[in-house]
């Protein structure tokens, strides 16, 4: 069952396991779940209508300053995952994204977690979050 209170808009994104993203016991490896969660964040601006690389053309990068990652039930090969993605925290110079991954009937959650990403220039200087990029994913994207 979805958590009410996660933060919104949020999307759910379809991740189907592959054989090597699981380890010598056959869940899905630990670091694995940093690449699940951008596969997420790359959907989320795409349900945006403002994939990164608009971000980028407009002279905006989004690089990960912090990583948070709770294991609560393994994951395995061949499963079918449902990640819930939303940006969660907007700062002065930065964004907090936050995760959910679900089994596929959405019965067990499986894994929660956050990302922070500073605002930055093409140069990589901390710039403030502009006010269009925060309109782009609280308006573009479609309330649950």
């Amino acid at each position: 069952m979805l958590n009410p209170n996660f933060a919104k808009p949020s999307i759910i994104y379809t991740h189907h396991v592959s054989y090597g993203e699981t380890d010598a016991m056959g869940v899905v490896y630990y670091a694995e779940y940093a690449h699940i969660f951008e596969r997420s964040r790359t959907a989320l601006s795409h349900a945006a209508n403002f994939p990164y690389k608009n971000m980028e053309e407009k002279g905006i990068m989004l690089p990960v300053s912090e990583l948070n990652i709770k294991y609560k039930r393994p994951a395995r090969y061949d499963d079918i995952l449902k990640v819930r993605v939303a940006i969660s925290e907007w700062r002065n110079a930065s964004l907090v994204f936050s995760y959910e991954i679900y089994n596929e009937d959405f019965s067990q959650i499986l894994t929660t977690g956050t990302t922070l990403h500073a605002c930055a220039n093409l140069q990589g200087k901390p710039i403030r979050v502009p006010d269009w990029l925060k309109e782009i994913f609280t308006k573009n994207i479609p309330q649950e």
